[in-house]
């Protein structure tokens, strides 16, 4: 499922200017669709690991 959501991210990224959607489009021309969709699926997989370890809310990188 964190992949399916990952390829929607990925597909979706491009036209947006926000700084995750700017990393996701670097990253998509430097390795192409498939490896981006595979980085951003490990990314969220960790931050979702993270949360559950401590127990903190979320909160976005500054």
């Amino acid at each position: 499922m964190i992949v399916h959501g990952a390829r929607a991210v990925v597909r979706t990224a491009p036209g947006k200017t926000d700084p995750a959607n700017q990393w996701v489009n670097q990253l998509r021309e430097r390795r192409g669709f498939n490896r981006a969709t595979v980085a951003v699926a490990n990314k969220t997989a960790r931050i979702i690991w993270a949360v559950l370890r401590t127990g903190e809310p979320y909160r976005v990188a500054a």
